[in-house]
């Protein structure tokens, strides 16, 4: 009998040390996993504040040189009639060719053949024209000024995320 419960003793104290092995791994793991979740997350939080930072300098750079575009472009168009004078609108006749073939390109189509009428007076001023082409490349400068912009965002953003990705210790 004494044998019994020395086994008896000796089995429950294996199975309170196992239990107690359980619980102590199974709260190292949830511990783990909280402390990787935080880290996780104050990574997130971080890397999303410097993308923040990112797209905040590319927009206010954005804005500010958008500003200057137009502003030029409006200080050019006011420019046109002291460069094309009513001497010059009066000089040089626009033909109904050259109308075709300004819009056929603005809009990026081929314009037809060319026509006999093309030959004829469009009755559109040079300074009028010349205004409209100054007007258009102010929007080709704004538009490139978006691009450049939203492609620095996006450069700057990936190396941010990937920076913050393969940094020691956020494997």
């Amino acid at each position: 009998m004494k044998t019994f419960n020395t086994w008896l003793l000796g089995l429950i104290c294996a199975g309170l040390i196992f239990c107690v092995g359980a619980l102590c791994g199974s709260w190292y793991e949830t511990r783990a996993a909280k402390d990787l979740e935080i880290k996780q997350l104050r990574e997130a939080f971080e890397q999303g504040q410097a993308v923040g930072t990112v797209r905040d300098v590319v927009v206010t750079e954005f804005v500010e040189r958008e500003r200057i575009i137009y502003k030029t472009g409006k200080t050019i168009t006011k420019e046109v009639p002291v460069y094309v004078t009513p001497d010059a609108d009066a000089a040089c006749t626009l033909t109904r060719g050259f109308v075709r073939l300004h819009d056929a390109a603005a809009a990026n189509v081929l314009p037809g053949p060319a026509e006999p009428a093309d030959a004829g007076p469009a009755g559109i001023a040079l300074s009028a024209a010349t205004g409209v082409i100054a007007d258009n490349y102010t929007t080709c400068h704004a538009t490139r000024n978006q691009l450049t912009n939203l492609q620095r965002w996006v450069r700057e953003t990936h190396a941010k995320v990937n920076n913050a990705k393969g940094s020691p210790g956020n494997e």
